[in-house]
């Protein structure tokens, strides 16, 4: 009876360890300049692979075309966007030189950071400026924010990446970032990882549309396999589950040489992730600002409310209750509206007549309403609330939140 009770315990003893929770850990590859037809059209098996575990949709970039979020379509500004889950009219970055961040919004790093419980980032890029500038790094202003393993500043480096005819010194250094991405995810395994690619984006400015930028978005494919398949390894040989998110910037123009406007291709991104999604993933409303939201989700990351409420994106994964947000002022009214999913939901309704997060501070935020989210509308009086320029109005059911400012 004795041998008999140590069986059942060693048993279930085995039994708990193989139902520990797994370790969850996340990466996300920003390879740049890539309209989503490129990758329809292509054969890219590593982004179809990871989506075969998850989802790929189209997704969008650029804020909401003549409103206050309307954001320029350009490269740092992109990675602004997903970092921070706003537009520029909140984090500032204007472009991809004299950057001026607006700290106050945070990156997906910082919340990482802030977190009790402690995570170790990386970061694999060829810009040292996504580092020290787009993530502040050592700042003050980001409470001295540390990346735990860092791979990058090569675009500097001219001895070992010397000068090459259609600048593929730069198609050098994305291998390199490749292979120290996929050896520090297969050694290493941060917590939370960022991986940058960039030829792909010169391809496109120096031959536009062709065969050219085909051949190298193919090959940007085969380098994401790469770090693809270190995730699998972990996977494999590790008690960790891992989000993977591929994304792109930016679309380009027409002809393929030129972005930064506000015209269809270059609005229109794409996501590919090997997690499940929910029904936000597959609208039109999918934005390159779901990124962050969606990863903290993942990650089961806790937001502090004054930065949750400030983020534009909605996560891709888990319950959503309500999306699409809209007003609709008329004399002294504000209509605001929403499209339902959960129509079991509460939404609260909340206005601040203050932008002082922006400057550092803290809104006033004040409930003004809760109403069913199957009424996918409320009217408020603009007369009872105090004279203002501008309001932010926030809609809060239990599982996500919407927010927009009138102007």
């Amino acid at each position: 009876r004795l041998m008999k009770l140590k069986w059942i315990i060693l048993f279930c003893s085995l039994s708990l360890i193989s139902m520990a929770a797994k370790t969850k850990k996340a990466v996300f590859i920003i390879v740049d300049g890539i309209p989503a037809d490129m990758i329809e059209r292509l054969n890219t098996p590593a982004i179809d692979e990871i989506a075969s575990k998850g989802a790929y949709a189209r997704a969008y970039t650029g804020g909401e075309i003549g409103s206050y979020s309307q954001t320029p379509t350009i490269s740092a500004i992109g990675y602004t966007n997903l970092l921070t889950a706003t537009w520029m009219n909140k984090h500032n970055v204007d472009g991809n030189s004299n950057l001026k961040p607006n700290y106050n919004y945070w990156t997906i790093f910082r919340i990482a950071k802030e977190q009790s419980k402690p995570y170790k980032t990386a970061i694999y890029s060829s810009w040292t400026d996504n580092r020290t500038v787009l993530l502040g790094e050592g700042k003050p202003e980001t409470n001295y924010l540390k990346i735990d393993f860092i791979c990058d500043g090569y675009d500097l480096d001219t001895l070992r990446f010397p000068k090459k005819e259609k600048d593929l010194r730069i198609f050098d250094i994305d291998e390199y970032v490749t292979e120290q991405a996929a050896k520090g995810i297969r050694q290493d395994a941060a917590d939370l990882s960022w991986v940058y690619l960039w030829y792909t984006d010169d391809a496109g400015h120096i031959e536009g549309n062709g065969r050219f930028f085909d051949d190298y978005t193919q090959k940007a494919d085969a380098q994401i396999g790469k770090i693809w398949d270190a995730v699998k390894y972990r996977e494999a040989n590790f008690n960790e589950d891992w989000m993977i998110v591929v994304t792109t910037d930016h679309g380009r123009g027409e002809n393929g040489h030129g972005h930064g406007g506000q015209s269809k291709r270059e609005r229109t991104t794409w996501i590919s992730t090997n997690q499940p999604v929910n029904e936000r993933f597959n609208t039109e409303g999918l934005a390159i600002v779901d990124i962050t939201p969606s990863i903290c989700r993942f990650m089961e990351f806790n937001i502090p409310q004054q930065v949750r409420w400030e983020q534009d994106g909605i996560p891709f994964i888990g319950q959503v209750d309500i999306t699409q947000m809209g007003t609709s002022p008329y004399d002294d009214s504000v209509t605001l509206s929403w499209n339902c999913l959960n129509p079991d939901a509460m939404v609260d309704i909340y206005v601040s007549s203050t932008n002082q997060y922006k400057e550092g501070g803290k809104d006033q935020w004040k409930k003004i309403a809760r109403v069913p989210a199957k009424k996918q509308m409320y009217v408020v009086s603009t007369d009872k609330l105090p004279d203002s320029h501008y309001y932010k109005f926030l809609l809060e059911p239990p599982n996500n939140h919407l927010n927009r400012w009138v102007q």
